[in-house]
């Protein structure tokens, strides 16, 4: 249940999400976090009354749920992620959810999945405080370096994802995909670049000039070559960066 998708133009909210997740061509993570925002943006008015951001960390898209009356965020102290200064709401346990059933409109949950260990068990918990027909948006990665480690303990494939939820009483009603084949590569060989080849190469990594012209220059011109180029590469979406759902919970028949 594969489908591709135009993102509208998006104005109204752009300089309300931070840098760091709608970022500009010299930002190593360009593609991944420009493709999330897009996506997240393009799904986010479905979204309406109490909403809960479950591993909500510093809430960067908040501003793009237009429709939602009050919202609120979850998310676990433990390590690989430092919340000092995020906002959070409310801190779970790992295993309950802190809220009545029924208590939500909607849920939201961006690259969280692969950080919960035994997702099985918490898929039940988020089905439990959502109202009858509510829906989840959701995103995870499907192409991505091992981060915020140790806590990092999966990668889900689109089909993988469908039937937990679909077990747990969930209906999913879109599947999409951020990135494409070569997308993925680039922006793979990129954080590369950034994180580890220009730390390591011999004298030159040693010289602080090196490093920030591979910041500045290096990185933008990287993207924008890309960008430019990228029209042209034949599409393939069996590799890409991001998968992204929406699901309903099933309202149970007496």
């Amino acid at each position: 249940m594969s489908y591709s998708v135009s993102c509208p133009a998006i104005a109204a909210f752009d300089n309300m999400v931070p840098k760091n997740f709608n970022p500009s061509y010299k930002h190593p993570l360009y593609f991944i976090r420009k493709g999330l925002y897009r996506k997240i943006s393009l799904y986010a008015p479905q979204l309406k009354g109490k909403l809960l951001d479950f591993g909500c960390g510093e809430k960067p898209y908040q501003s793009l749920f237009t429709n939602v009356g009050e919202y609120i965020g979850l998310d676990y102290n433990g390590e690989g992620h430092d919340h000092q200064n995020e906002g959070v709401d409310f801190y779970y346990d790992g295993k309950t959810i802190p809220f009545e059933n029924e208590s939500f409109d909607s849920v939201f949950t961006s690259e969280v999945f692969e950080h919960v260990f035994g997702l099985q068990d918490i898929l039940p918990e988020l089905n439990r405080v959502m109202k009858p027909e509510a829906q989840i948006l959701l995103t995870c990665p499907f192409a991505w370096e091992e981060h915020e480690i140790p806590v990092d303990y999966a990668r889900y494939t689109q089909f993988s994802l469908k039937d937990m939820l679909e077990k747990n009483g969930f209906k999913v009603i879109l599947i999409d995909k951020n990135g494409h084949f070569m997308s993925a590569l680039h922006q793979l060989f990129v954080l590369y670049i950034h994180d580890h080849w220009m730390h390591r190469v011999p004298v030159l990594s040693k010289i602080p000039l090196f490093k920030k012209i591979v910041r500045q220059i290096g990185i933008p011109v990287m993207n924008m070559g890309f960008s430019l180029v990228e029209p042209f590469w034949p599409k393939s979406d069996r590799f890409y960066l991001n998968t992204i759902v929406i699901a309903k919970k099933i309202a149970k028949t007496n």
